[in-house]
């Protein structure tokens, strides 16, 4: 069985984006795109009802092409053990209650048992300095967190 991939709003804001002029994004972007075409079929990719609220805000025809892209990925749901999950990844503090919303990403895929959660958010999700703190209040509300990891990380 193919393994499972959350993947985190950053990953359809990337692919869908115009050519950044920054040559980190623009790295960041290419790598994304990379692993898009060359590695996606050989994971199950979803996302969650958090992801399709973010893809939809901003610039109507950006978010028009991300929620496109995504339509076609099935989306897990927010749960009761999600919302707990995500309650104890936020006592921890290592995530802040203004980014609540990086904390339901991993929640959903913590409890969904995904693999990996795939994303670009460096500063909350993946982050080896807080890594091992996520990991523990997912453990400690009985889930294993999954593989935080960028595109470049998942490209072989």
């Amino acid at each position: 069985m193919k393994p499972k991939v959350y993947l985190e709003t950053t990953i359809p804001s990337l692919l869908t984006a115009w050519p950044q002029r920054d040559l980190v994004l623009a790295a960041d972007q290419q790598v994304t795109r990379e692993w898009w075409e060359t590695r996606r079929k050989d994971f199950l990719l979803f996302v969650s009802q958090v992801v399709l609220d973010e893809a939809a805000e901003g610039d109507p025809a950006a978010a028009a092409a991300r929620l496109e892209l995504l339509r076609p990925l099935p989306v897990l749901e927010v749960t009761a053990d999600v919302e707990l999950v995500a309650k104890s990844v936020l006592r921890t503090k290592l995530i802040p209650l203004k980014a609540a919303d990086d904390a339901l990403h991993l929640a959903i895929a913590a409890v969904h048992r995904v693999h990996f959660l795939l994303t670009w958010n460096c500063r909350h999700l993946a982050n080896a300095a807080i890594a091992g703190g996520l990991a523990t209040a997912c453990e400690a509300a009985g889930y294993r967190m999954p593989v935080i990891c960028t595109p470049r990380e998942l490209i072989m």
